[in-house]
């Protein structure tokens, strides 16, 4: 990476960086999709219900993996940018080294409170049978999912998007084949896990071989532990933290409201619902990943204006892809709706759901993306605090008001309505950074 071939091409270099970023991130969350479709079409729709009661854990998982991987990354390339390539490797191997670790800590606890927490929400008969079967083999998968996350970061840093691609496109297509043969061979719910974890252990595998023998810059190697790198890479890393956190403390909630007011049908509907958003977001996701490693490169070079310029060309571009997001989705609800569940109830409660939710497609890329514009500026507290208060202040708000108020029309009503907020909280700090001295307006 140059600025000037940055500063001259930066359209081409955003898709660049972003295209493949977006293609792994949707990869991702079609093998959450896919799992779904298996489970809905030849397990049960308690099935998608148990798997759904059980996503807390996942946000868990990232919550940690994604702070201490996104953080750790931003440091390293802004230590790359100035030319510091020693220490940019010494951050690499710590980062990794901290992210296996804490992945261990966190399985470990999850493992040991996982049934109470279902219990708590009430979970019984056979959706508490379905979510332990599970989770239980999903508890392995999850270290390697946050693994190949960060490796993926770095990968993409080394200037190399397109291997983390091909390893995801892999990914993905054994996991579609292992899910059908696994469902035929009529091993449950427990094949769906066992796809998935098979799959992300043959990435693992190709994303370690690449750091060892074909990486440009980051390298494997003996690091010294940097306390202070620690702790920057844990406040940089902390909206994350905070987003992936609040994710997991506003599902945990969310499914405790549904199963209040709406029972189990509810969070079927709710869960397929959802599908749609966690896809849409791993395209938000893909592109703010995507120019992290351009950003901090630029905001290493003091290059300030040209940070604020990739910015606002990705948001234009994320707007124009959410309206057709919620366009599609508008008119090709029912369809969606039958690929999962067969049930008259539930498909007219996914409908519904979908015509009121299509308007935070629109929305939520501004937050996604500024959030991880101001990670990769080193600027912790505006991404903390936009993280934080889409993902939990305003989310557990609306969450625990608009159902009691509206019903399932309010249930719905939640995503559009905290996104829309939480934008606002946005802008203001991106207009509060145009006119500042340090950083000029953008021609």
């Amino acid at each position: 990476m140059n600025v000037q071939e940055i500063s001259s091409k930066p359209v081409q270099n955003i898709l660049q960086f972003s295209v493949p970023s977006i293609i792994a991130m949707v990869l991702t969350s079609v093998i959450t999709v896919t799992d779904g479709f298996f489970i809905g079409n030849y397990i049960s729709a308690d099935g998608l219900a148990a798997v759904n009661l059980g996503l807390p854990i996942v946000y868990l998982f990232l919550a940690t993996g994604l702070m201490v991987s996104v953080g750790g990354s931003a440091i390293a390339g802004v230590a790359m940018g100035t030319g510091d390539i020693r220490r940019g490797r010494n951050v690499f191997n710590q980062t990794m080294t901290v992210t296996f670790l804490a992945s261990i800590i966190v399985g470990t606890l999850s493992f040991v409170f996982f049934e109470p927490m279902l219990r708590f929400l009430k979970a019984e008969g056979s959706v508490l049978v379905f979510a332990k079967e599970y989770f239980f083999i999903m508890l392995f998968e999850y270290p390697l999912m946050i693994l190949n996350t960060s490796f993926g970061m770095f990968i993409r840093a080394d200037g190399q998007p397109d291997t983390y691609m091909k390893i995801n496109i892999l990914n993905v297509a054994l996991n579609i084949l292992l899910d059908y043969v696994f469902v035929k061979l009529d091993f449950g719910i427990r094949g769906i896990a066992f796809a998935s974890l098979l799959s992300a252990l043959v990435a693992s595998v190709l994303n370690v071989l690449y750091f060892a023998a074909s990486s440009n810059q980051y390298k494997f190697g003996k690091f010294t532990f940097a306390a202070e790198d620690l702790r920057n890479m844990i406040l940089n890393g902390s909206s994350e933290f905070i987003g992936e956190m609040s994710g997991c403390i506003s599902m945990f909630c969310f499914n405790f409201v549904i199963m209040k007011y709406f029972g189990v049908d509810g969070v079927t509907a709710f869960t397929v619902v959802g599908y749609t958003m966690y896809v849409f977001s791993m395209i938000a996701i893909g592109f703010g990943q995507g120019i992290c490693p351009l950003v901090s490169f630029v905001f290493g070079a003091k290059e300030y204006a040209l940070a604020v310029k990739i910015r606002k060309i990705t948001n234009v571009i994320l707007a124009g892809t959410g309206l057709v997001f919620a366009l599609v989705l508008l008119f090709g609800a029912e369809v969606y709706a039958g690929m999962f569940v067969k049930e008259d109830n539930v498909r007219n409660m996914i409908c519904y759901g979908i015509r009121i939710f299509c308007g935070t497609f629109v929305i939520s890329g501004y937050n996604v993306v500024g959030s991880m514009y101001f990670t990769s500026c080193t600027k912790a507290f505006e991404s903390a605090l936009i993280s934080s208060l889409r993902g939990l202040v305003l989310l557990l708000a609306a969450t625990f008001t608009f159902p009691a108020l509206w019903g399932l029309t309010g249930l719905w009503l939640i995503s559009p309505a905290v996104e829309a907020l939480s934008a606002c909280v946005t802008a203001y700090f991106c207009i509060r950074e145009k006119v500042s001295a340090k950083v000029p307006e953008v021609k």
